[in-house]
């Protein structure tokens, strides 16, 4: 959420913020907003004007009670429509808030200067040239597909009847090879980086996906169990970021950093027809995600360490990939700056996204109301919320199979997952 003083301060750069991010239809409501944020602090100030009227005569009449100089019976009958209009003014804040609140829950987030200006993907910036390894594959490659369904490690047909399209089966090794990454990339994460594990729950209330931002603005593309007032999590994003919602942190244990593993659910609606096939699309997929809290003055350098600690994932697999800077009208609407990684699919013959690296600065803290208190005697400040994708399993499971297939149809497990596979080869 954006500070309605920002706002208040710097619409023009609020308008250039929406034009840059192909959000022209939401410029009339700026003006909309501080029409009303304009009422609200009239009437707040009607509504002091008015308490501080009827303080003031409260004290005469409890003097005039106590002295005997006189009747009280007229300031009491006029503090009876003092109070009514008292009432009236903040029965219309009340309206009034909600309809700010409204539309700056709707509004994105602003841009940091970094981020190049493009109309969509085809205009992000490839930041860091595409990092491959020697692999061998001269001869005619399987899809994940294809290597799924021969070696029996992959079974989309009965995931489909059991749960729909877009939920995939793990068999056998498969599974194994599935755990495996996961417990590598939190090992990783955990001993090398420096976070905390954490395991949070899948399902999560409503104030949640309003504190990350994924409420309202994003509702269409989350499950919902209406009967409990609860949602599965789109990703470990959701709950982990709010795990200190509404809490005062202490500035010297920041940089906070966690890590978790979750499942992941997304109805993707409106996305039918585009790479579907089966890890390409899928409405419930395995992720580890690393979230931070920071003080604002470090929150782009500990963007550049989260970019790294997702990086250090795919070099230790050996994982062709690239590292995109995305534009401003193809970036999150909660980001201020957002990196994407993509691993090369051989067989695909195109790159994959795998994972997202995104400062939010402190748009989500004033929507969790996430605050620290910096040393001495300072006032206390929003902290900033980042968070990657260390990594998504299912594109790059995607690329593992792909990048190791051999000429007899086997996939090699790399040398980093071994230890946890507890095998070499999956033929």
């Amino acid at each position: 959420m954006l500070d309605i003083n920002y706002i208040r301060q710097s619409p023009d750069d609020i308008v250039a913020m929406l034009r840059a991010r192909q959000l022209e239809s939401d410029i009339p409501r700026i003006a909309e907003l501080l029409d009303l944020d304009r009422q609200r602090r009239e009437l707040v100030q009607q509504a002091d004007d008015m308490k501080a009227l009827r303080n003031r005569v409260s004290r005469e009449v409890a003097d005039m009670k106590k002295s005997g100089s006189g009747p009280a019976d007229e300031l009491i009958g006029k503090m009876k429509s003092v109070a009514e209009n008292i009432s009236a003014c903040d029965n219309s804040l009340k309206h009034i808030e909600t309809a700010m609140e409204d539309i700056l829950l709707a509004l994105p987030n602003r841009l940091h200067l970094s981020v190049p200006e493009g109309r969509n993907a085809e205009q992000n910036l490839v930041c860091k040239t595409p990092v491959a390894f020697d692999y061998q594959l001269d001869f005619a490659l399987k899809n994940h597909l294809e290597l799924g369904k021969s070696l029996g490690i992959l079974d989309f047909e009965r995931g489909a009847k059991v749960g729909g399209a877009g939920f995939p089966v793990y068999t056998g090794k498969g599974a194994r090879l599935e755990r495996s990454l996961i417990n590598f990339m939190l090992d990783t994460h955990t001993s090398r980086h420096g976070y905390t594990e954490i395991f949070p729950p899948f399902l999560v209330n409503r104030e949640s996906l309003r504190g990350t931002g994924q409420w309202p603005k994003f509702a269409d593309q989350v499950y919902t169990i209406e009967e409990d007032g609860l949602f599965a999590i789109p990703t470990a994003e959701v709950p982990v970021t709010n795990l200190h919602r509404g809490e005062m942190l202490e500035g010297a244990d920041l940089p906070i950093a966690y890590a978790a593993y979750s499942a992941c659910f997304r109805r993707e609606a409106g996305s039918y027809g585009k790479d579907t096939r089966g890890f390409l699309r899928v409405h419930q997929f395995n992720k580890v995600e690393m979230v931070r809290f920071t003080r604002p003055e470090a929150s782009y350098e500990e963007l550049e360490t989260i970019l790294g600690h997702a990086e250090a994932i795919l070099q230790a697999l050996r994982i062709p990939y690239r590292v995109l800077l995305l534009c401003s009208g193809d970036i999150s609407a909660n980001a201020s700056k957002c990196y994407d990684i993509e691993v090369w699919s051989p067989a695909e013959n195109k790159y994959l996204e795998a994972s997202s690296c995104s400062n939010f600065e402190d748009y989500q803290a004033r929507r969790m109301n996430i605050r620290y208190r910096p040393e001495g005697k300072a006032k206390p400040e929003f902290v900033h919320t980042l968070n990657g994708s260390g990594l998504a399993t299912s594109r790059l499971m995607v690329s593992l199979l792909e990048h190791n297939q051999t000429a007899a149809g086997s996939v090699v497990v790399p040398e980093v997952l071994r230890p946890y596979t507890g095998f070499d080869i999956i033929d």
